[in-house]
Protein backbone atom coordinates (compact mmCIF):
# COMPACT_ATOMS: atom_id res chain seq x y z
CA UNK A 1 0.00 0.00 0.00
CA UNK A 2 1.15 3.53 -0.82
CA UNK A 3 -0.26 6.39 1.25
CA UNK A 4 -0.57 9.78 -0.49
CA UNK A 5 -0.19 12.95 1.59
CA UNK A 6 -1.31 16.03 -0.36
CA UNK A 7 -3.82 18.89 -0.35
CA UNK A 8 -7.34 18.37 -1.69
CA UNK A 9 -9.18 20.41 -4.31
CA UNK A 10 -7.86 23.69 -5.69
CA UNK A 11 -5.39 25.55 -3.48
CA UNK A 12 -3.54 28.82 -4.03
CA UNK A 13 0.26 28.77 -3.85
CA UNK A 14 1.06 31.43 -1.20
CA UNK A 15 4.29 32.56 -2.88
CA UNK A 16 3.08 32.96 -6.48
CA UNK A 17 -0.71 33.27 -6.12
CA UNK A 18 -1.16 30.50 -8.72
CA UNK A 19 -4.15 28.21 -8.11
CA UNK A 20 -3.35 24.48 -8.36
CA UNK A 21 -5.89 21.68 -8.75
CA UNK A 22 -4.40 18.87 -6.62
CA UNK A 23 -7.24 16.48 -7.45
CA UNK A 24 -6.17 16.65 -11.11
CA UNK A 25 -2.54 15.98 -10.16
CA UNK A 26 -3.57 12.96 -8.10
CA UNK A 27 -5.92 11.46 -10.69
CA UNK A 28 -3.80 12.17 -13.78
CA UNK A 29 -0.32 11.38 -12.45
CA UNK A 30 0.15 10.24 -8.85
CA UNK A 31 -2.45 7.47 -8.81
CA UNK A 32 -1.37 6.07 -12.23
CA UNK A 33 2.29 6.14 -11.14
CA UNK A 34 1.57 4.23 -7.93
CA UNK A 35 -0.48 1.65 -9.78
CA UNK A 36 2.22 1.31 -12.46
CA UNK A 37 4.65 0.50 -9.64
CA UNK A 38 2.30 -2.35 -8.62
CA UNK A 39 1.21 -0.62 -5.41
CA UNK A 40 -2.25 0.23 -4.08
CA UNK A 41 -2.86 4.00 -3.68
CA UNK A 42 -4.64 5.30 -0.56
CA UNK A 43 -5.20 9.04 -0.36
CA UNK A 44 -5.47 10.93 2.92
CA UNK A 45 -9.04 12.09 3.54
CA UNK A 46 -8.57 14.38 6.53
CA UNK A 47 -9.70 17.52 4.70
CA UNK A 48 -13.11 15.98 4.14
CA UNK A 49 -13.45 15.64 7.93
CA UNK A 50 -12.75 19.26 8.73
CA UNK A 51 -8.99 18.88 9.32
CA UNK A 52 -9.31 16.34 12.13
CA UNK A 53 -6.19 14.22 12.66
CA UNK A 54 -7.73 10.92 13.67
CA UNK A 55 -6.58 7.41 14.57
CA UNK A 56 -6.94 5.87 11.08
CA UNK A 57 -4.76 8.70 9.72
CA UNK A 58 -1.92 7.78 12.08
CA UNK A 59 -2.36 4.10 11.24
CA UNK A 60 -1.95 4.84 7.55
CA UNK A 61 1.09 7.03 8.15
CA UNK A 62 2.76 4.34 10.26
CA UNK A 63 1.69 1.15 8.53
CA UNK A 64 1.54 1.80 4.78
CA UNK A 65 4.57 0.24 3.07
CA UNK A 66 5.20 3.33 0.91
CA UNK A 67 4.19 7.00 1.00
CA UNK A 68 4.18 9.92 -1.45
CA UNK A 69 4.07 13.45 0.01
CA UNK A 70 3.34 16.48 -2.19
CA UNK A 71 4.95 19.48 -0.43
CA UNK A 72 3.65 22.09 -2.89
CA UNK A 73 2.14 25.22 -1.25
CA UNK A 74 3.68 24.30 2.12
CA UNK A 75 0.40 22.79 3.37
CA UNK A 76 0.74 22.43 7.18
CA UNK A 77 -1.23 19.17 7.34
CA UNK A 78 1.07 17.54 4.79
CA UNK A 79 4.23 18.71 6.60
CA UNK A 80 2.92 17.47 9.94
CA UNK A 81 2.05 14.07 8.46
CA UNK A 82 5.43 13.83 6.73
CA UNK A 83 7.09 14.48 10.11
CA UNK A 84 5.10 11.66 11.70
CA UNK A 85 6.03 9.37 8.81
CA UNK A 86 9.74 10.20 9.06
CA UNK A 87 9.69 9.57 12.82
CA UNK A 88 8.28 6.06 12.37
CA UNK A 89 9.54 4.86 8.97
CA UNK A 90 13.21 5.06 8.03
CA UNK A 91 12.54 4.42 4.34
CA UNK A 92 10.13 4.24 1.38
CA UNK A 93 8.78 7.80 1.55
CA UNK A 94 8.92 9.90 -1.64
CA UNK A 95 8.60 13.70 -1.44
CA UNK A 96 7.52 15.62 -4.54
CA UNK A 97 6.86 19.33 -5.21
CA UNK A 98 5.85 21.63 -8.07
CA UNK A 99 8.82 23.67 -9.25
CA UNK A 100 6.97 27.01 -9.06
CA UNK A 101 9.48 28.42 -6.60
CA UNK A 102 12.13 27.35 -4.12
CA UNK A 103 10.61 25.10 -1.42
CA UNK A 104 10.23 26.57 2.10
CA UNK A 105 13.28 24.64 3.31
CA UNK A 106 16.16 22.69 1.82
CA UNK A 107 14.80 19.40 0.47
CA UNK A 108 18.16 17.98 -0.58
CA UNK A 109 18.16 15.51 2.32
CA UNK A 110 14.80 14.20 1.11
CA UNK A 111 15.86 13.79 -2.52
CA UNK A 112 12.53 15.42 -3.33
CA UNK A 113 11.24 14.98 -6.86
CA UNK A 114 10.24 18.21 -8.64
CA UNK A 115 7.43 18.26 -11.20
CA UNK A 116 6.32 20.83 -13.74
CA UNK A 117 3.08 22.81 -13.97
CA UNK A 118 1.81 24.52 -17.11
CA UNK A 119 0.94 28.17 -17.52
CA UNK A 120 -1.29 29.52 -14.76
CA UNK A 121 -0.84 26.39 -12.66
CA UNK A 122 -2.59 24.11 -15.16
CA UNK A 123 -1.76 20.42 -15.08
CA UNK A 124 -2.31 19.04 -18.57
CA UNK A 125 -1.48 15.76 -20.36
CA UNK A 126 2.17 16.71 -20.98
CA UNK A 127 2.82 17.57 -17.31
CA UNK A 128 0.90 14.49 -16.16
CA UNK A 129 2.87 12.14 -18.40
CA UNK A 130 6.17 13.61 -17.24
CA UNK A 131 5.36 13.25 -13.53
CA UNK A 132 3.89 9.76 -13.98
CA UNK A 133 7.07 8.48 -15.63
CA UNK A 134 9.39 10.05 -13.02
CA UNK A 135 7.35 8.96 -10.00
CA UNK A 136 6.84 5.42 -11.31
CA UNK A 137 10.59 5.05 -11.78
CA UNK A 138 11.32 6.38 -8.27
CA UNK A 139 8.81 3.98 -6.68
CA UNK A 140 10.07 0.98 -8.67
CA UNK A 141 13.66 1.84 -7.71
CA UNK A 142 12.60 1.98 -4.05
CA UNK A 143 10.90 -1.39 -4.32
CA UNK A 144 13.95 -2.98 -5.89
CA UNK A 145 16.30 -1.44 -3.30
CA UNK A 146 14.08 -2.63 -0.47
CA UNK A 147 14.66 -6.22 -1.57
CA UNK A 148 18.44 -5.90 -1.07
CA UNK A 149 18.95 -3.25 1.64
CA UNK A 150 17.18 -0.65 3.76
CA UNK A 151 17.26 2.61 1.74
CA UNK A 152 16.99 5.24 4.51
CA UNK A 153 15.24 8.41 3.31
CA UNK A 154 14.09 9.84 6.65
CA UNK A 155 16.38 12.71 7.80
CA UNK A 156 15.73 11.66 11.40
CA UNK A 157 17.15 8.19 10.82
CA UNK A 158 19.96 9.56 8.64
CA UNK A 159 21.16 12.07 11.24
CA UNK A 160 20.56 10.11 14.45
CA UNK A 161 22.33 6.80 13.99
CA UNK A 162 21.17 5.44 17.36
CA UNK A 163 17.51 6.15 16.65
CA UNK A 164 15.36 3.07 16.11
CA UNK A 165 11.92 2.70 14.55
CA UNK A 166 9.05 1.53 16.77
CA UNK A 167 8.25 -2.17 16.51
CA UNK A 168 4.96 -2.60 14.64
CA UNK A 169 3.50 -6.06 15.09
CA UNK A 170 2.44 -7.98 11.98
CA UNK A 171 -0.93 -8.62 13.63
CA UNK A 172 -1.51 -4.88 13.89
CA UNK A 173 -0.61 -4.47 10.23
CA UNK A 174 -3.05 -7.19 9.25
CA UNK A 175 -5.85 -5.55 11.25
CA UNK A 176 -5.01 -2.22 9.62
CA UNK A 177 -5.14 -3.71 6.12
CA UNK A 178 -8.51 -5.29 6.79
CA UNK A 179 -9.84 -1.97 8.11
CA UNK A 180 -8.63 -0.06 5.05
CA UNK A 181 -10.24 -2.58 2.73
CA UNK A 182 -13.45 -2.38 4.77
CA UNK A 183 -13.49 1.44 4.59
CA UNK A 184 -12.84 1.48 0.85
CA UNK A 185 -15.65 -1.04 0.36
CA UNK A 186 -18.07 1.11 2.37
CA UNK A 187 -17.14 4.26 0.44
CA UNK A 188 -17.71 2.46 -2.86
CA UNK A 189 -21.13 1.29 -1.64
CA UNK A 190 -22.07 4.85 -0.69
CA UNK A 191 -20.81 6.26 -4.00
CA UNK A 192 -22.97 3.75 -5.89
CA UNK A 193 -25.99 4.58 -3.70
CA UNK A 194 -25.54 8.28 -4.51
CA UNK A 195 -25.30 7.53 -8.20
CA UNK A 196 -28.47 5.38 -8.15
CA UNK A 197 -30.22 7.63 -5.58
CA UNK A 198 -30.87 4.49 -3.56
CA UNK A 199 -31.91 5.40 0.01
CA UNK A 200 -32.39 1.74 0.94
CA UNK A 201 -28.75 0.99 0.12
CA UNK A 202 -27.60 3.89 2.32
CA UNK A 203 -29.82 2.67 5.15
CA UNK A 204 -28.23 -0.78 4.82
CA UNK A 205 -24.71 0.68 5.11
CA UNK A 206 -25.68 2.77 8.14
CA UNK A 207 -27.25 -0.25 9.82
CA UNK A 208 -24.20 -2.44 9.14
CA UNK A 209 -21.87 0.15 10.71
CA UNK A 210 -23.52 -0.51 14.06
CA UNK A 211 -22.79 1.93 16.91
CA UNK A 212 -19.92 3.61 14.95
CA UNK A 213 -17.34 2.40 17.50
CA UNK A 214 -14.03 2.11 15.62
CA UNK A 215 -15.55 3.21 12.29
CA UNK A 216 -13.22 5.42 10.27
CA UNK A 217 -14.25 9.06 10.39
CA UNK A 218 -14.01 9.37 6.60
CA UNK A 219 -16.72 6.70 6.22
CA UNK A 220 -19.01 8.54 8.66
CA UNK A 221 -18.53 11.83 6.80
CA UNK A 222 -19.26 10.02 3.53
CA UNK A 223 -22.45 8.63 5.03
CA UNK A 224 -23.50 12.08 6.31
CA UNK A 225 -22.89 13.73 2.92
CA UNK A 226 -24.61 10.88 1.07
CA UNK A 227 -27.83 11.62 2.97
CA UNK A 228 -27.35 15.25 1.93
CA UNK A 229 -26.89 14.25 -1.74
CA UNK A 230 -30.19 12.34 -1.55
CA UNK A 231 -31.99 15.26 0.07
CA UNK A 232 -32.75 13.26 3.21
CA UNK A 233 -32.47 16.09 5.72
CA UNK A 234 -34.24 14.02 8.39
CA UNK A 235 -31.58 11.32 8.17
CA UNK A 236 -28.76 13.87 8.31
CA UNK A 237 -30.22 15.40 11.48
CA UNK A 238 -30.74 11.98 13.10
CA UNK A 239 -27.24 10.82 12.13
CA UNK A 240 -25.61 13.89 13.69
CA UNK A 241 -26.76 12.82 17.17
CA UNK A 242 -24.97 9.46 16.72
CA UNK A 243 -21.62 10.81 15.54
CA UNK A 244 -18.51 10.62 17.77
CA UNK A 245 -18.12 13.75 19.96
CA UNK A 246 -14.98 15.02 18.19
CA UNK A 247 -16.64 14.81 14.78
CA UNK A 248 -19.83 16.47 16.06
CA UNK A 249 -17.75 19.46 17.18
CA UNK A 250 -16.08 19.94 13.79
CA UNK A 251 -17.04 23.09 11.88
CA UNK A 252 -17.91 21.34 8.62
CA UNK A 253 -20.28 18.85 10.25
CA UNK A 254 -22.05 21.59 12.23
CA UNK A 255 -22.37 23.77 9.12
CA UNK A 256 -24.02 20.87 7.31
CA UNK A 257 -26.31 20.29 10.28
CA UNK A 258 -27.44 23.92 9.97
CA UNK A 259 -28.01 23.37 6.25
CA UNK A 260 -30.13 20.25 6.91
CA UNK A 261 -32.17 21.90 9.69
CA UNK A 262 -33.02 24.81 7.39
CA UNK A 263 -34.05 22.49 4.56
CA UNK A 264 -36.23 20.58 7.02
CA UNK A 265 -38.00 23.85 7.91
CA UNK A 266 -36.43 24.09 11.38
CA UNK A 267 -35.03 27.56 10.75
CA UNK A 268 -34.64 28.81 14.31
CA UNK A 269 -32.56 25.72 15.19
CA UNK A 270 -30.49 26.17 12.03
CA UNK A 271 -29.78 29.79 12.97
CA UNK A 272 -28.70 28.76 16.47
CA UNK A 273 -26.26 26.17 15.13
CA UNK A 274 -24.66 28.53 12.58
CA UNK A 275 -24.52 31.52 14.94
CA UNK A 276 -22.68 29.32 17.47
CA UNK A 277 -20.16 28.37 14.76
CA UNK A 278 -19.64 32.06 13.90
CA UNK A 279 -19.12 32.93 17.54
CA UNK A 280 -16.48 30.21 17.94
CA UNK A 281 -14.53 30.50 14.68
CA UNK A 282 -15.26 34.05 13.56
CA UNK A 283 -16.61 34.92 10.09
CA UNK A 284 -16.27 32.21 7.45
CA UNK A 285 -17.60 32.36 3.89
CA UNK A 286 -19.28 28.94 4.11
CA UNK A 287 -21.03 29.65 7.42
CA UNK A 288 -22.16 33.11 6.31
CA UNK A 289 -23.34 31.72 2.98
CA UNK A 290 -25.51 29.18 4.80
CA UNK A 291 -26.79 31.90 7.14
CA UNK A 292 -27.64 34.04 4.11
CA UNK A 293 -29.62 31.13 2.66
CA UNK A 294 -31.76 30.90 5.83
CA UNK A 295 -32.57 34.63 5.70
CA UNK A 296 -33.31 34.29 1.98
CA UNK A 297 -35.80 31.50 2.70
CA UNK A 298 -37.39 33.61 5.44
CA UNK A 299 -37.67 36.51 2.98
CA UNK A 300 -39.45 34.31 0.42
CA UNK A 301 -41.79 32.87 3.08
CA UNK A 302 -42.76 36.34 4.32
CA UNK A 303 -43.24 37.62 0.76
CA UNK A 304 -45.59 34.72 -0.07
CA UNK A 305 -47.65 35.57 3.01
CA UNK A 306 -47.91 39.21 1.94
CA UNK A 307 -45.84 40.46 4.90
CA UNK A 308 -43.96 43.09 2.89
CA UNK A 309 -42.19 44.91 5.74
CA UNK A 310 -41.00 41.67 7.34
CA UNK A 311 -39.93 40.35 3.93
CA UNK A 312 -37.82 43.46 3.31
CA UNK A 313 -36.13 43.03 6.70
CA UNK A 314 -35.19 39.42 5.94
CA UNK A 315 -34.00 40.42 2.44
CA UNK A 316 -31.65 43.00 3.96
CA UNK A 317 -30.33 40.40 6.46
CA UNK A 318 -29.72 37.91 3.64
CA UNK A 319 -27.84 40.51 1.58
CA UNK A 320 -25.72 41.52 4.58
CA UNK A 321 -24.80 37.88 5.35
CA UNK A 322 -23.88 37.11 1.74
CA UNK A 323 -21.85 40.32 1.34
CA UNK A 324 -19.98 39.65 4.59
CA UNK A 325 -19.31 36.06 3.48
CA UNK A 326 -17.86 37.22 0.17
CA UNK A 327 -15.78 39.93 1.83
CA UNK A 328 -14.43 37.34 4.29
CA UNK A 329 -13.07 35.22 1.42
CA UNK A 330 -13.39 36.77 -2.03
CA UNK A 331 -12.18 33.49 -3.59
CA UNK A 332 -15.53 31.91 -2.63
CA UNK A 333 -17.92 33.15 -5.31
CA UNK A 334 -21.04 31.48 -3.86
CA UNK A 335 -21.96 34.19 -1.32
CA UNK A 336 -20.89 36.87 -3.81
CA UNK A 337 -23.26 35.65 -6.53
CA UNK A 338 -26.14 35.46 -4.08
CA UNK A 339 -25.36 38.96 -2.80
CA UNK A 340 -25.46 40.61 -6.24
CA UNK A 341 -28.61 38.65 -7.19
CA UNK A 342 -30.49 39.81 -4.10
CA UNK A 343 -29.25 43.37 -4.58
CA UNK A 344 -30.68 43.29 -8.12
CA UNK A 345 -33.97 41.93 -6.77
CA UNK A 346 -34.18 44.64 -4.11
CA UNK A 347 -33.77 47.07 -6.95
CA UNK A 348 -33.61 50.47 -5.26
CA UNK A 349 -30.96 52.97 -6.32
CA UNK A 350 -28.61 52.19 -3.44
CA UNK A 351 -28.88 48.40 -3.99
CA UNK A 352 -28.24 48.69 -7.73
CA UNK A 353 -25.18 50.85 -7.12
CA UNK A 354 -23.82 48.28 -4.62
CA UNK A 355 -24.50 45.53 -7.16
CA UNK A 356 -22.47 47.40 -9.79
CA UNK A 357 -19.54 47.67 -7.35
CA UNK A 358 -19.55 44.01 -6.36
CA UNK A 359 -20.40 42.26 -9.62
CA UNK A 360 -17.04 42.69 -11.44
CA UNK A 361 -15.22 41.38 -8.33
CA UNK A 362 -17.52 38.36 -8.14
CA UNK A 363 -17.03 37.64 -11.86
CA UNK A 364 -13.25 37.87 -11.42
CA UNK A 365 -13.41 35.43 -8.47
CA UNK A 366 -15.34 32.91 -10.58
CA UNK A 367 -12.99 33.16 -13.54
CA UNK A 368 -9.90 33.01 -11.34
CA UNK A 369 -11.14 29.75 -9.82
CA UNK A 370 -11.81 28.31 -13.28
CA UNK A 371 -8.21 28.83 -14.40
CA UNK A 372 -7.03 25.90 -12.30
CA UNK A 373 -9.94 23.50 -12.76
CA UNK A 374 -12.29 21.92 -15.26
CA UNK A 375 -15.61 23.86 -15.30
CA UNK A 376 -18.76 22.03 -14.20
CA UNK A 377 -22.48 22.83 -14.40
CA UNK A 378 -22.42 25.23 -11.43
CA UNK A 379 -19.51 27.23 -12.86
CA UNK A 380 -21.39 27.85 -16.12
CA UNK A 381 -24.68 28.47 -14.27
CA UNK A 382 -22.94 31.08 -12.10
CA UNK A 383 -21.57 32.89 -15.15
CA UNK A 384 -25.04 32.68 -16.75
CA UNK A 385 -26.58 34.33 -13.68
CA UNK A 386 -23.94 37.08 -13.68
CA UNK A 387 -24.60 37.81 -17.37
CA UNK A 388 -28.34 38.03 -16.70
CA UNK A 389 -27.62 40.48 -13.89
CA UNK A 390 -25.53 42.61 -16.29
CA UNK A 391 -28.04 42.18 -19.17
CA UNK A 392 -25.40 40.58 -21.41
CA UNK A 393 -27.84 38.70 -23.60
CA UNK A 394 -25.43 37.03 -26.08
CA UNK A 395 -23.02 35.82 -23.39
CA UNK A 396 -25.92 34.57 -21.27
CA UNK A 397 -27.15 32.28 -24.06
CA UNK A 398 -23.62 30.90 -24.54
CA UNK A 399 -23.29 30.04 -20.86
CA UNK A 400 -26.80 28.55 -20.92
CA UNK A 401 -25.63 26.15 -23.63
CA UNK A 402 -22.48 25.30 -21.68
CA UNK A 403 -24.46 24.75 -18.46
CA UNK A 404 -27.02 22.43 -20.07
CA UNK A 405 -24.26 20.43 -21.78
CA UNK A 406 -22.61 19.85 -18.38
CA UNK A 407 -25.76 19.17 -16.35
CA UNK A 408 -25.58 16.01 -14.23
CA UNK A 409 -28.96 16.05 -12.47
CA UNK A 410 -32.22 17.67 -13.70
CA UNK A 411 -32.71 19.44 -10.35
CA UNK A 412 -29.59 21.53 -11.04
CA UNK A 413 -31.36 23.32 -13.93
CA UNK A 414 -34.40 23.75 -11.66
CA UNK A 415 -32.30 25.53 -9.03
CA UNK A 416 -30.89 27.94 -11.63
CA UNK A 417 -34.39 28.54 -13.06
CA UNK A 418 -35.67 29.43 -9.57
CA UNK A 419 -32.93 32.04 -9.09
CA UNK A 420 -33.50 33.60 -12.51
CA UNK A 421 -37.27 33.59 -11.95
CA UNK A 422 -36.78 35.73 -8.84
CA UNK A 423 -34.75 38.22 -10.91
CA UNK A 424 -37.35 38.29 -13.69
CA UNK A 425 -40.31 38.81 -11.34
CA UNK A 426 -38.56 41.63 -9.47
CA UNK A 427 -37.74 43.36 -12.76
CA UNK A 428 -41.33 42.98 -14.00
CA UNK A 429 -42.56 44.75 -10.89
CA UNK A 430 -40.27 47.63 -11.88
CA UNK A 431 -41.79 47.62 -15.40
CA UNK A 432 -38.85 45.85 -17.12
CA UNK A 433 -39.79 43.15 -19.65
CA UNK A 434 -37.00 40.95 -21.11
CA UNK A 435 -38.20 38.34 -23.65
CA UNK A 436 -34.68 36.90 -23.94
CA UNK A 437 -34.68 36.13 -20.21
CA UNK A 438 -38.07 34.41 -20.62
CA UNK A 439 -36.50 32.26 -23.34
CA UNK A 440 -33.59 31.26 -21.06
CA UNK A 441 -36.02 30.36 -18.27
CA UNK A 442 -38.08 28.27 -20.67
CA UNK A 443 -35.01 26.26 -21.69
CA UNK A 444 -34.02 25.64 -18.07
CA UNK A 445 -37.53 24.63 -16.99
CA UNK A 446 -37.84 22.21 -19.90
CA UNK A 447 -34.70 20.42 -18.71
CA UNK A 448 -35.39 20.57 -14.98
CA UNK A 449 -37.21 18.92 -12.16
CA UNK A 450 -37.50 19.93 -8.50
CA UNK A 451 -34.48 19.42 -6.24
CA UNK A 452 -34.75 16.33 -4.01
CA UNK A 453 -36.59 17.20 -0.82
CA UNK A 454 -36.44 13.94 1.06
Amino acid sequence: MCFVLMPFGTKKDPATGVEINFDDIYEQAIRPAIEAAHLEPIRADEERTGGIIHKPMFERLLLCDYAVADLTTGNPNVYYELGVRHAARPATTVAIFADLQKPPFDLNLLRALPYRLGEGGRFGPAEASELTVKLTKRLLDLRNLAKEQSPVDSPLFQLLGEYRAPDIAHLKTDVFQERVEYSVKRKHELAKARELRDSAAVEAVESDLGDFQGVEIGVLVDLYLTWRALGRWDRMIALYDRLPPGLKRSIMIREQLGFALNRAGRRSEALSVLEAVLEEQGPGSETLGLLGRIYKDQWMDAAKQGQERMALGYLDKAIAAYVRGFETDSRDAYPGVNAVTLLDIKGDEKAIERKRELLPVVRFAVKLRLRGSKPNYWDYATLLELDVLENRETDAFQYLSDALANMREPWEAGTTANNLSLIREARRKRGIEQPWLDEILGELKNRSQPAPAG
